[in-house]
């Protein structure tokens, strides 16, 4: 009646010996954090967004360029001559330039200020050769956009706050697969616990089974007892292969979120020393508050609100742009000639559009975007709310944990003991099967509580982690080294 349930086991155990790594949350969390895909992609994620940083500050720094464009013309074109007529003349010549600029954008008024030296040389080529500079040494333009929308200065609002949202995101991350690594986990230990019961509850009434046989044949038990019996024997059987299943699908999925590629066995340790503190929840909100990713996004979609708001209102309006320039110019028929005595010059534009008659376009922008904005606004007040309510109750759920793993682990030691001892009676036909029956089912619930319990209590322990982005075991605040990510 054993073979069964001897070549499962025995199948098992040696497949266990010959591939198998033994688990125990911490150490889980520990390889989900160094190797699981979705740390790797949230490091590409952070360097996507301090790269994209770091092009925002540039946008406020000098910029260096040098540039030349170069042409070679010999071709018949239109001429207009001094008398108003035009005349078809050949064209042989060269002409070569370089000019070197410095530009700095001007974050108060969304202006560029630009300031540039160049030369030219024009080469008349064919019978009549000749040459002549055409030189800028100096020139200083300014161009500006007068009411229109300031990009540079909106970005100086946002674009910090994106990438301190970036940061934060990538520390919640972090938590957030401890989080999903512990879910997991748990999976698995549900499963290999199940198997256990099963086993275990096999082989009981296996030879339960075996002894109502002997005790029905000479008549002390009724044959309901021992179908009654030969049914449990028989589910057990079933539980036994269908947790199998379950342990075999658990641990691809655990392997497969830690990174784990080798078709190894994974063993889970149960730990039963969970930490004892409690978290006062005062600090956690204000934690929370101050470091979630969360609250620095609401605060970004506010400024964005904001920047449409500008936007529309810019884009309805006046629309003016200048360009002035101002510097020094010569020509001359060589180099030397071409830098002496400079000529001043001056140039300004001004370019002025005013919509007179739009059928309400502009206006209807503007207040689309305003009432986006209190839409924002609006949903960002209640998310806060939701947030903070969130956190209160991951809080006050914690606190409860610990203790209810200790009723739990109690539950779990007088059910064992109450199954041993109603088998115990059962066989010395002192009680019925149905107390057998229900015995059983209260060891195997009280098993499954308990492993509840310890999933439950660390599943709050990094949810909780994540919202505040702090340790309080430890007492300290949750950081990352960011130098070291964008190696």
């Amino acid at each position: 009646m054993f073979i069964i349930l001897l070549l499962f086991c025995t199948n098992f155990v040696q497949g266990q010996q010959n591939n198998q790594i033994s688990l125990t949350i911490n150490k889980a969390i520990d390889i989900a954090r160094k190797q699981s895909p979705q740390i790797t992609v949230a490091r590409h994620s952070f360097r996507s967004s301090y790269w994209n940083y770091c092009y925002f500050k540039a946008n406020y720094l000098p910029s260096l360029a040098f540039s030349s464009t170069p042409n070679f013309n010999h071709s018949i074109n239109v001429i207009n001559m001094p008398d108003g007529t035009s005349q078809f003349i050949q064209q042989n010549e060269l002409s070569t330039d370089g000019m070197l600029s410095i530009s700095q954008n001007i974050a108060l008024t969304g202006g560029t200020l630009s300031l540039k030296s160049s030369i030219q040389r024009l080469d008349i080529l064919g019978e009549n050769k000749n040459y002549s500079y055409l030189t800028n040494p100096i020139t200083i333009s300014y161009q500006q956009s007068l009411f229109g929308y300031n990009k540079l200065k909106w970005d100086k609002k946002i674009e910090p706050l994106r990438f301190e949202e970036a940061k934060k995101e990538y520390v919640e991350l972090i938590e957030l697969v401890s989080t999903e690594t512990v879910r997991k986990f748990f999976d698995l230990t549900r499963a290999q616990t199940n198997l256990q019961i099963a086993q275990t509850n096999y082989a009981n009434t296996d030879t339960l089974y075996s002894f109502a046989q002997r005790r029905y044949n000479i008549g002390t038990i009724t044959e309901n007892d021992m179908l009654q019996l030969e049914v449990n024997r028989l589910n057990e059987e079933s539980n036994m292969l269908n947790a199998q299943i379950e342990v075999d699908n658990y641990t691809q999925e655990l392997r497969s979120y830690l990174g784990i590629t080798e078709d190894i066995e994974i063993e889970v340790v149960l730990e039963e020393n969970t930490p004892q503190f409690i978290v006062d929840l005062h600090k956690a909100l204000y934690l929370a508050t101050n470091n979630s990713p969360d609250i620095i996004k609401m605060e970004r979609k506010k400024q964005e609100s904001e920047s449409n708001v500008a936007n529309a209102r810019a884009s309805a309006g006046l629309k003016a742009d200048i360009f002035a320039q101002l510097g020094l110019t010569q020509t001359g028929e060589n180099i030397r000639t071409a830098y002496r005595d400079p000529l001043n010059q001056q140039y300004v534009e001004i370019g002025i559009r005013l919509p007179i008659l739009d059928w309400g376009r502009g206006k209807g922008q503007i207040q689309v975007a305003k009432s986006n904005r209190d839409m924002v606004y609006t949903q960002i007040k209640q998310d806060k709310i939701n947030f903070e309510l969130n956190v209160t109750r991951i809080v006050k759920q914690f606190n409860l944990q610990n203790n209810r793993i200790n009723v739990a682990l109690k539950t779990d030691a007088t059910a064992n003991r109450r199954n041993e001892v109603a088998r115990k009676l059962y066989i010395l036909g002192r009680s019925t099967i149905l107390d057998l029956n229900t015995a059983i089912s209260e060891k195997d619930t009280a098993k499954r509580n308990y492993i509840n319990a310890l999933y439950n209590y660390w599943s709050l322990y990094y949810v909780l982690r994540s919202l505040t982005l702090y340790d309080f075991e430890k007492d300290v605040t949750l950081t990352e080294d960011y130098e070291l990510l964008l190696k």
